[in-house]
């Protein structure tokens, strides 16, 4: 779907994402100076009545609140072809989903985010709003500058499924994710305040012990949950609390979500950190009207160039870290190719979609086989070539390349970091070129190989392309990132 140049007042940047219902694009206030997020109906959605009445209802509901822990709805309009649309607050820190795809978070930084969705919660009910929704993807982030640096806020988003309360008493239409559900949502009952608290719990338990408390598939699975099991956390009255909010029995919870983080708060020290510093680096140019032609930023990123400027799009998977994860134990046993004469050399993978030229050095070990960057998830081309046996690991890294497909439907918010290397010269490098959009950071500094890239490339609507490259000189680096080739997709 192409890019409008404008919605409504507002000259558009770029599109942030899409789901079932709706779009939402970046775009920018002329008249404030400032990004915003347009939220608008899909054309195929524009006809029915009920999903349209539903639309108009979450900015109704959004706009009742003043929070800075509840997405801002500034304005809302109709486009020529009568499809409502919401101007919003815009989450340049990305989602709770995306944070948690780059690694989790610490103790005292989940408390800090339970704490300030529930005040997002609160606010909302104190406005006889429930959200029904309460989930990783919509717990938005924003940065917020203060004398010491930008730090991240947490803000609650998407009540496509909200509800006023006094329609909530009354039977309603059953709704909501299976893992994250209250037992009387899932069974259809009427609801209050506490079904949120569910909800919250449920996010809260993910965030402090690292897994889901229930592995619902359906709703119906979630109308009649089992205890969820012991969280394994050092911190038996703070696990307590949590699989109190979890009681099935909604009269067995806190009364409200403030008692809930109250004691949440006061068994986990009684005070709650200050707002972690932004994750993702700030780009003054991202909302431009009219961006540099070389350069147009945003979530979205540079294709990957193929030489002379030549690539595919590629998409993220929640799979950018646990493929690092997968890269870091090794390419695995390659075979090694016949050495000659030649400066570089051409290589690929088995199926013919990946190839890249890279030093003759580098083809002392080469892996042309498929690799499967999440356990249980479809096999995708792969191609790593290297300077020695073992290469990419963790422990004695040398100069090397890898690049494998990803299958996912958008970038993720930033690319996995390496403590070890000194610096990232640069910082992140955000690109578009042909309808390709890319992520791109250099690391220098780094043991065994001083140079450090990490691209994602969004090839298609569906995968992204990953490249990881270990080099001793920044310039063999760009030599091998553009000389990187897709075919076939």
């Amino acid at each position: 779907m192409s890019a409008p140049s404008r919605l409504g007042r507002y000259p558009v940047r770029r599109r942030i994402g899409s789901g079932a219902f709706a779009t939402v694009w970046l775009a920018h206030d002329e008249h404030l100076d400032s990004p915003v997020a347009i939220k608008v109906l899909a054309d195929n959605w524009a006809g029915d009545l009920h999903i349209r009445q539903r639309f108009i209802e979450e900015g109704r509901f959004l706009r009742k609140v003043e929070s800075p822990h509840v997405v801002t709805v500034y304005d809302a309009g109709e486009l020529a072809d009568d499809r409502p649309f919401l101007v919003m607050a815009y989450a340049d820190q990305g989602t709770l989903a995306d944070r948690l795809e780059l690694a989790t978070l610490t103790p005292g930084e989940a408390l800090a985010v339970i704490d300030q969705v529930g005040k997002g919660l609160s606010a909302l009910h104190d406005r006889g709003v429930l959200h029904r929704d309460v989930k990783p993807a919509n717990v938005l982030f924003r940065s917020v500058e203060h004398p010491g640096g930008a730090q991240v806020v947490a803000m609650v988003g998407d009540l496509g499924l909200g509800k006023a309360m006094d329609m909530s008493s009354r039977l309603t239409m059953v709704g909501g994710t299976p893992t994250y559900v209250a037992p009387e949502q899932a069974r259809g009952e009427g609801l209050d305040g506490r079904a949120d608290q569910f909800s919250l719990a449920a996010l809260g338990y993910y965030l402090l012990a690292g897994r889901q408390p229930f592995s619902h598939t359906s709703l119906s699975a979630a109308e009649d949950p089992a205890p969820p099991p012991p969280m394994g956390i050092d911190n038996a009255e703070a696990e307590a609390v949590v699989l109190r909010a979890l009681a099935r029995d909604r009269d067995d919870r806190f009364d409200d979500v403030a008692s809930f983080t109250a004691a949440l708060v006061e068994a986990m020290g009684g005070q709650v950190e200050d707002a972690p510093r932004t994750w993702v680096p700030i780009d003054p140019d991202l909302t431009r009207a009219e961006p540099p032609a070389a350069t147009t930023a945003g979530d979205v990123d540079a294709a990957p160039l193929r030489p002379g400027g030549r690539w595919r799009r590629a998409r993220r998977p929640a799979a950018v870290v646990a493929a690092l994860l997968v890269l870091a134990v090794g390419a695995g046993a390659g075979w090694t190719l016949e050495r000659t004469s030649t400066a570089t050399r051409t290589v690929a993978d088995r199926t013919g979609t990946i190839s890249v030229t890279v030093p003759e050095s580098w083809t002392a070990q080469v892996d042309p086989e498929q690799w499967t960057p999440v356990e249980g998830e479809q096999a995708q081309p792969s191609l790593a070539s290297g300077s020695r046996a073992g290469w990419n690991s963790a422990d004695d890294p040398s100069p090397g390349v890898f690049v494998g497909i990803l299958a996912s439907d958008k970038l993720p918010s930033r690319v996995p970091q390496h403590k070890e290397c000194v610096d990232a010269p640069g910082g992140l490098i955000r690109d578009q070129r042909d309808g390709d959009a890319s992520m791109t950071v250099f690391f220098s500094g780094c043991p065994g190989a001083d140079v450090m890239v990490e691209r994602v490339i969004q090839v298609n609507s569906s995968q992204l392309l990953w490249v990881q490259v270990r080099s001793d000189e920044r310039a063999t680096a760009n030599q091998v990132l553009d000389s990187v080739t897709v075919s076939g997709i």
